[in-house]
């Protein structure tokens, strides 16, 4: 009976040998790939021709005129990735949450994305108390997220790929420019209150001091979405600084540059610099209330290269000719072809992989809306700072743009 079987089973294995015999190299390979090297092995919502991920931002609430821009560029992303064949041999599927302006509302829907619906990555948040909030779940189900706002640095999580500047790459050379350019001394610092605004001044505010020699002549926050300014306009005034430096987030930023120009404070009397506004912010502003002012980023949709002159004509074929693209926008384009490109060094879709293959150095896109970028080991990007100067048509002539910037979420005298 032991003789029949062996007999039996050396057979089946002529016949497969045979049948693969029959079958072109390419497919033979293909074939041994997907039995040595499964694309998940963690349970994650992939089949064999689909994988899903989830697009986590604020649709509504005072964040969403910020927020619209960067799931736009996401799916465009995925749209173009989809379209030249996939990751893995497999088309992207899309689960899209609606953080809501809300912090906690962020944990919640990062909990059932990873949770329930498994998605192989997610790319979201804007704030950095979204980002905090939604940390802990990602962190805890071992989930990967692509999170693409400049922010103030002090944070490297192995479930965080940060697609946007941190503090040395835009605080510290923005502060550097208007020191050297404007002859700068003495500022006035303005934010939203919440974490990002305030560690940014921190961070700001030592810079001022300790490094450049000047002076903080007023700092001031505002609740997130307050649309009363009229007070602390009245103390600028007084004040009289060299330059307003400004970290005022999503809606407010309506109010607070009409509410200047009304007071008669304008780029022709007054240096203003920010770290906030990008074309998403301008397109509600209105580019003839803040003429003449200044905002520290790594992009601008002006930018006169053949990568960005393409990202600009796909994102309006689109989502229509009248949309703009902000610093966040294209940032947040980077992070489905980033994961693309450490998914196919890994193989796999599994986080521990492309976590590794992420922080080995030598993940890099050269065909960047703003240029070459480099992933770090430390998983942030290497990139260049911009200044931008706006005009009444709510684009941005650049003045300024740095070399390219190593990050640095640790910088030594400013934690």
């Amino acid at each position: 009976m032991s003789d029949k079987s062996d007999n039996q089973r050396s057979w089946g294995r002529r016949k497969v040998v045979r049948a693969l015999g029959a079958l072109p190299l390419g497919i033979i390979l293909a074939s041994q790939l997907s039995w040595a090297a499964p694309a998940t092995t963690t349970g994650q919502a992939v089949t064999d021709d689909t994988v899903t991920v989830g697009i986590l931002h604020s649709l509504t609430g005072t964040m969403a005129i910020s927020e619209t821009g960067a799931q736009e560029a996401e799916k465009l992303a995925i749209k173009q990735i989809n379209e030249s064949g996939g990751i893995l041999g497999r088309q992207i599927k899309i689960i899209q949450e609606d953080g809501a302006s809300d912090w906690p509302t962020f944990a919640e829907k990062s909990r059932k994305l990873l949770v329930n619906d498994k998605v192989a990555a997610v790319f979201g948040c804007w704030t950095s108390a979204s980002r905090k909030a939604a940390l802990p779940v990602f962190e805890k189900e071992n989930g990967l997220l692509y999170y693409p706002t400049f922010y103030e640095g002090l944070e490297q999580s192995k479930n965080v790929i940060y697609t946007g500047q941190e503090a040395t790459q835009q605080i510290l050379d923005g502060l550097n420019w208007v020191a050297k350019e404007k002859g700068a001394k003495t500022f006035y610092l303005i934010g939203s209150d919440y974490i990002w605004p305030r560690t940014s001044m921190k961070i700001a505010r030592k810079h001022i001091e300790n490094v450049l020699g000047g002076k903080v002549v007023g700092e001031e926050y505002k609740p997130l979405g307050d649309t009363q300014f009229g007070s602390v306009i009245n103390k600028i005034r007084l004040k009289k600084p060299d330059v307003i430096y400004a970290a005022v987030v999503g809606g407010s930023n309506v109010a607070w540059f009409k509410q200047l120009k009304a007071a008669g404070i304008t780029s022709k009397k007054q240096t203003l610099l920010t770290i906030s506004v990008t074309e998403d912010e301008v397109l509600g502003i209105g580019g003839e209330n803040l003429e003449g002012f200044y905002s520290i980023m790594k992009y601008f949709q002006s930018q006169d290269n053949p990568n960005n002159v393409a990202f600009v004509k796909a994102f309006k074929e689109m989502w229509g000719e009248d949309s703009v693209i902000g610093d966040v926008t294209q940032a947040a384009y980077l992070g489905p072809w980033l994961w693309k490109a450490a998914v196919e060094k890994a193989g796999t879709f599994d986080v521990d992989a492309v976590v590794k293959a992420s922080e080995e150095g030598d993940i890099e896109l050269t065909t960047a809306p703003e240029g070459y970028v480099k992933l770090h080991p430390n998983h942030h990007l290497w990139s260049k700072a911009r200044v931008g100067m706006w005009k009444k048509d709510g684009q941005a002539e650049v003045v300024y743009t740095s070399e390219l910037i190593e990050p640095d979420p640790f910088p030594e005298g400013y934690q």
